[in-house]
């Protein structure tokens, strides 16, 4: 019931993802299509899996340069219209002309685009922890990230992604090994390059129903832009997680899921939880 597949993208690179169904096996289900966070991969959402695919056909796509996606040559610049094809491409791979979409953090800059550039694709849009746009304030993190490396740099800068008070000590060490799994060199190009994007004045564009998680201490970027989501999407419900730093998709997942549910349940009449 959890198949693992790949594609090969219109650029020639390979795509890895997954598709969990535990939907009833006469039903015809809706697709969810989750995209993770910058330095994760589908990986991440294994807590998100049992909810969520009960209810729908989830497709959990490794982003390009992530998890068992293949990493783009370094002479290839990094464009979000490509980022967002690809999204399109697995779509298009697994049969769905349209999805809802459910996003955390960098997955949400490409949940958000998707949306604006092709509203007829996406039924719902659920992002977690996901701003307009990276804040260019992460170019600071970059030479720290090429002095220290990056497994270094996560582990003394933790405190601004997880509530170490709350959190799991194990599920610290699990992210930190996760995040060691990538090409730092790619990463780098990454966050510089998303640290470059902005499409806050786009946001009306949205047209499907959108639900923003985002935690209250927001500590990448700045917390005044999910203000802006609210008062800029048409059709928007905001739900903070108070006090919270910014991984709260790992954190509080279960309480993710059940505020997505109930969201897609309200709008589209889907089972909850």
């Amino acid at each position: 019931m959890t198949e693992r597949l790949s594609f090969t993208a219109s650029d020639g690179l390979e795509i890895a993802y997954y598709i969990d169904d535990f939907t009833d096996p006469w039903t015809v289900p809706a697709t969810l299509v989750l995209l993770h966070s910058a330095m994760g991969n589908s990986k991440r959402f294994y807590s998100w899996v049992p909810g969520l695919a009960r209810h729908f056909r989830v497709v959990r796509m490794d982003l390009r340069g992530h998890g068992r996606s293949a990493v783009p040559a370094p002479d290839v610049a990094l464009s979000m219209d490509r980022f967002v094809r690809d999204v399109e491409e697995c779509m298009d791979a697994v049969g769905a002309k349209e999805a809802h979409i459910v996003a955390n953090s960098a997955g949400g800059y490409l949940a958000q685009k998707l949306a604006i550039t092709k509203p007829e694709r996406v039924l719902g849009l659920c992002v977690v922890g996901s701003t307009p746009g990276l804040s260019p304030s992460a170019l600071d993190w970059l030479p720290l990230i090429e002095k220290e490396g990056l497994t270094p740099f996560l582990t003394r800068t933790i405190a601004m992604r997880f509530d170490l008070e709350s959190t799991d000590p194990g599920m610290v060490r699990w992210f930190l090994e996760q995040t060691a799994e990538n090409d730092p060199a790619y990463v780098a190009r990454f966050i510089g390059y998303m640290a470059t994007q902005e499409w806050s004045g786009d946001l009306p564009r949205i047209k499907a129903p959108t639900l923003v998680i985002y935690p209250g201490g927001e500590t990448v970027g700045s917390a005044n832009s999910y203000d802006t989501m609210g008062e800029r999407i048409p059709d928007v419900k905001m739900i903070e997680y108070p006090h919270m730093p910014h991984n709260i998709a790992d954190m509080m997942a279960d309480r993710c899921v059940s505020d997505i549910l109930a969201f897609l349940s309200a709008k589209f009449g889907t089972p909850k939880a």
